[in-house]
């Protein structure tokens, strides 16, 4: 766009054309300043690292060992186990969220109790990893007094309530993990699914039975051949980056005597290093980083085309797409009830005293207020509650300020520049903290007071900068070339071209926003290994409430439900949004 006077009056002339040809947006003076808070905090606190970790991975004081660390880590007792168990994650769990997320999205699909159906199953997904873990340990208690479960899997088998099967026993802990895991992220693959399901154009079905097609072939030819395959794809990935951040759950749901037999990478790293950087620990967090961050772009490269397909000028008719069959429909229901049941029994735990939650199960004595009236009275929950509302606040807006000011010159670049970036954004989101754990505290060390909330919000921001700058520099490419160019008219300046923009991604915006509020408020493992005593966000307090799980039982249920509110309530109003956020994370 450049302004010229004719007649002695100052015209505009709009020569910006149609986006993504290749015009940077702003100028190329700006681009590098817009660009450089994005750059600092990924390439201090991702990429150096990252390279830092495959330094030491590979050497001892400086001097080169080759392989010799790798060779130590992976003949270590256990180690074996551990990755067969990482890799039964990464692939069993997300086929079983996938594969039950379609047909609850099909079962709960114009009926007229699909809407709460659906809204059951969006609950767990806002849940903090630590609340959940609360939950499911409370419902496999091993013993059948207070555990609902064991009791029941007695009663299931015929056997005595001193025989029952021990859900968190060494043989089943892995399976009772996996379980709460499905339970958390089901209703993320039902909402995603659902979006895909509503923009098939019925038309297709038609067409399809006007050449003699059946009920298999309109699944087959007018629903997964032209969006729910590439659908699958995108969840399968989103479900499978999750499993490798799995490590708040097995943390806080398993007994320490089984921890072992559940561990997984996510556990191992940070059992051999911690918040260091040793040898052994590089080595394992290389193997692990090789493995997810391999995985992840594979995927993308499968489902690197637009999410989803663009709208129809007149959106699908909701009368010509008929109702699920009543089998159907009974299934989506039955799996909102069994949905409720931990919720309910988390609820139920937290209605009772210290002394009769450790002592019986919560069917067995009258409900109560004393845990919430502990809580309420003291100032522990309430201290950390503010805090941990201040740091996800602040890393929020952070976030979303970096991200916008990198994702606006990054959104015109087209061809092999466009598709490099989009790769090294999602390599960069993807990466787990346990791996860098050690070289970003070094360089916390030299900004920073390590253990500091500055230090801690810093890190935050960093991991949550790359997918933001995803979401947003993709939807900003996806605007309709009328809306840019409108945008640029408008605004005399960079700043005012970007306000404009921002206001027309406003979904983008605000599911970029959601999700890095609820990851902050959630998190445990950042805090884990980068907070200190005066910086102890929500994640941490409820886990150190852990370690005594069955005299704290009743107050930790009451944490639980009380830190449960706000992320829950977030998610639930902003839900649509979320599904136009997370599938515009795609590469194209």
């Amino acid at each position: 766009m450049s302004q010229v006077r004719v007649l002695g009056e100052l015209a505009v002339l709009d020569d910006v054309g149609p986006p993504r040809r290749g015009r940077a947006y702003p100028a190329a003076g700006a681009t590098s300043a817009l660009l450089l808070p994005a750059l600092v905090l990924l390439g201090g606190l991702v990429v150096w690292p990252v390279l830092r970790t495959l330094h030491a991975s590979v050497t001892t004081n400086g001097h080169w060992v080759g392989v010799a660390h790798f060779r130590t880590a992976l003949a270590a007792p256990g180690t074996g186990a551990v990755v067969g168990r990482t890799v039964l994650w990464a692939v069993l769990v997300p086929a079983v969220v996938t594969a039950l997320g379609y047909l609850l999205a099909a079962a709960s699909r114009r009926s007229q109790e699909g809407g709460l159906v659906r809204l059951i199953l969006l609950v767990p997904v806002a849940l903090p990893l630590v609340v959940t873990g609360v939950t499911f340990r409370l419902m496999y208690d091993p013993d059948p007094s207070r555990g609902l479960a064991t009791l029941l899997a007695a009663r299931l088998t015929g056997r005595s309530p001193e025989d029952a099967p021990q859900l968190l026993g060494p043989g089943l802990v892995t399976v009772a993990l996996m379980s709460a895991f499905v339970w958390a992220w089901v209703g993320l693959a039902v909402l995603v699914f659902r979006a895909a399901l509503d923009a098939v154009p019925p038309s297709l079905a038609d067409a399809v039975r006007a050449y003699g097609g059946g009920r298999r072939h309109v699944l087959w030819d007018a629903q997964w051949r032209p969006l729910l395959l590439r659908t699958v794809a995108v969840v399968f990935a989103l479900v499978a980056v999750g499993t490798s951040r799995t490590f708040d759950l097995i943390l806080v749901m398993t007994p320490g005597s089984v921890r072992g037999e559940a561990a997984v990478l996510a556990l191992r790293v940070w059992q051999t290093s911690g918040g260091t950087t040793t040898g052994e620990g590089a080595a394992l967090g290389v193997v692990w980083l090789v493995a997810v961050v391999g995985g992840m772009l594979v995927a993308a490269l499968f489902v690197r085309q637009a999410w989803p397909p663009p709208r129809a000028e007149t959106p699908p008719d909701p009368g010509r797409v008929a109702p699920p069959r009543r089998v159907f429909r009974l299934l989506a229901a039955g799996a909102a009830v069994a949905w409720l049941v931990p919720l309910a029994v988390l609820v139920a735990t937290s209605m009772h005293g210290r002394v009769d939650a450790a002592a019986r199960g919560w069917w067995s004595a009258p409900p109560g207020v004393d845990s919430y009236r502990t809580l309420v009275t003291g100032t522990g929950l309430w201290r950390t509650l503010a805090f941990t509302l201040l740091l996800a606040t602040v890393v929020t807006a952070t976030v979303l300020v970096v991200a916008l000011l990198a994702a606006y010159p990054l959104a015109w670049l087209t061809g092999p520049a466009a598709q490099a970036t989009g790769l090294l954004l999602l390599a960069a989101s993807v990466v787990p903290v346990q791996v860098i754990a050690g070289p970003v505290n070094e360089v916390l060390g030299l900004v920073l007071s390590s253990g500091t909330a500055r230090g801690l919000a810093l890190v935050h921001v960093a991991l949550g900068v790359p997918f933001a700058v995803l979401v947003l520099r993709n939807a900003f490419a996806d605007l309709p070339a009328e809306q840019v160019r409108g945008a640029r008219l408008g605004g005399r300046r960079w700043w005012g071209t970007l306000r404009r923009l921002a206001r027309h991604n406003l979904p983008a915006v605000v599911a970029v926003s959601v999700l890095e509020f609820v990851q902050v408020w959630n998190d445990l493992v950042v805090g884990l290994l980068f907070s200190g005593p005066e910086a102890a966000p929500l994640g941490l307090f409820l886990a150190g409430q852990t370690r005594s799980f069955v005299s704290n039982s009743g107050l930790l249920a009451a944490s639980s439900v009380l830190a449960s509110v706000l992320p829950v309530v977030l998610v639930v109003l902003a839900r649509r949004q979320l599904v136009t956020g997370l599938v515009s994370g795609g590469v194209r």
